[in-house]
């Protein structure tokens, strides 16, 4: 179980939980079409993002209260609200979690998603104490696809038009990482950092 002190500081970012108060930033990035390209999603109005911005406000731990954390992610340099970043539970009892990732496209190819996705994978696994952690993406979101990838997600399955996204079938990919595998990773990481 974890409900972390918040806020989060990476290299170059700061994670906290969402506030009302970021309805104008959230707006920016989901009231656009290219967004929601590969997600369920449609493009939100000012009043469809408030409610949202509500029930993201209060994804602040995976315990008893909440199954999710999902964070704003700000550049420290500005504070500029760049992105969202998610880990949820899935199963309690198989100790099964979802990373999830959304960034405003003014923002991607800077590695901001692979910053902030390490922060919430740590608190999956450290945390949470997360058995498995999966990734999806529609596959012809490629640049999702190579945020797992760099996250140390290892491609599991690619499902062939298993999903009717907006009216058109589509493949999914699926990526996945075990508790095991980060600890080892985060050990090689601080090896390399001495």
């Amino acid at each position: 179980m974890v409900r972390p002190d918040f806020p989060f500081e990476t290299d170059r970012l700061l994670l906290r939980p969402f506030t009302l108060e970021d309805v104008d930033d959230v707006l920016a990035w989901e009231e656009r079409a290219d967004v929601h390209r590969f997600l369920y999603s449609q493009p939100r109005s000012r009043d469809e993002v408030r409610k949202e911005l509500a029930r993201r406000a209060a994804m602040t731990g995976i315990d008893h209260q909440s199954q999710a954390i999902r964070l704003a992610v700000l550049l420290r340099d500005g504070g500029a609200l760049v992105g969202d970043v998610s880990v949820q539970r899935t199963s309690m009892e198989h100790q099964q979690g979802e990373i999830g990732f959304l960034f405003h496209p003014a923002h991607h190819g800077r590695g901001y998603a692979t910053e902030a996705g390490e922060m919430v994978l740590r608190l999956g696994f450290e945390g949470a104490r997360l058995h498995r952690i999966v990734g999806r993406c529609d596959a012809r979101n490629e640049a999702s696809a190579r945020v797992m990838e760099r996250l140390g997600l290892r491609r599991e399955a690619h499902l062939i038009e298993n999903e009717c996204i907006k009216g058109e079938w589509t493949d999914e990919l699926i990526y996945a990482m075990l508790a095991t595998e980060w600890f080892a990773r985060a050990g090689r990481m601080a090896q390399e950092d001495r």
